[in-house]
Parts: C-alpha cells; structure tokens; sequence
C-alpha cells in the first residue's frame, strides 16, 4: 500500500521560514506529478505549488517568490521551502502525487496533512 506522509509543519513567526517533506513509501513503479495543497478553515482546499518529473514547476500567484518545490526522485521526497511567511498561510497543508503503474495506469494519493500556523 502507497502513503504519502508529510512532515516539518509547526508554529512560527510571521516573516519566518519553514520546510515541508513529504515522502512516498510502498510499492512505487514511477511518480510523475508531485505537489502541495492547503485547506484553512472554513475555506477551500487550493493549490499551492506543484513540480513534475522533469523539474518543471508551476506555483499560486499568492506564493510565487515565497515558496519553493523540489524533489528528490531517488528518494520519492518532495519538499516546500516557505519564506516570508504571512498569517494568511497558515492552513493544514497536504502533499499530492500523481503514480504510475508498469502498465501505465495513474493513481492518484494524497498525505494526512500537516499543520502550518504562521502566528507572533
């Protein structure tokens, strides 16, 4: 069974830096698209940044300059560098991903979710 498990959530200061991981276990043939999405309350899961398995990147306009995507492909790992945090960002934040069975079939999975709280 495939899990995407997300960590380095927290507590921190606005204008404060924080990074996310989330890493893929199981049985895993390829990932192709990997990303980040945040839910805060009362409001709509959206989508923050998302790279794929050429390095292409695509970010929200609320978080371009601010945040970045990478991914280590060795390690099924994708990460979210966050800088210059702002209160508005404080959400559950959940990773995504995109697998690819040997035959070419697409599963989709997301993570738990783990909270960010951008607060003084």
């Amino acid at each position: 069974q495939v899990q995407l498990v997300e960590s380095g959530g927290g507590l921190v200061q606005p204008g404060g830096s924080l990074t996310l991981s989330c890493a893929a276990s199981g049985t895993i043939f390829s990932i192709d698209v990997m990303g980040w999405y945040r839910q805060a309350p009362v409001k709509q899961r959206e989508l923050v940044a998302t790279a794929n398995s050429g390095g292409s990147t695509n970010y929200a306009d609320s978080v371009k300059g601010r945040f970045t995507i990478s991914r280590d492909n060795a390690k099924n790992t994708v990460y979210l560098q966050m800088n210059s945090l702002k209160p508005q960002d404080t959400a559950v934040y959940y990773c995504n991903a995109d697998l690819i069975r040997r035959s070419g079939y697409r599963l989709n999975y997301w993570g738990q979710g783990t909270q960010v709280t951008v607060s003084s």
